[in-house]
């Protein structure tokens, strides 16, 4: 069992590698952008209704 698992990482080398460094950098990417996201200070958008009458009853 061990021996075929050697045999596949001799066999797949360099692919191997490779995946593991486009995985290395995607994770680095993604934390980088978040560390950036929470040390922004934006404000919040908020949504609100405006309840007069025409709205109330339908009019237009």
């Amino acid at each position: 069992m061990l021996s075929k698992l050697f045999e596949f990482v001799k066999r797949y080398k360099e692919e191997i590698i490779l995946f593991i460094g486009v995985v290395l950098i995607s994770l680095l990417s993604f934390s980088v952008g978040y560390i950036t996201a929470k040390k922004e200070n934006k404000n919040i958008i908020r949504f609100e209704t405006i309840n007069d009458e025409k709205t109330a009853t339908g009019e237009r």
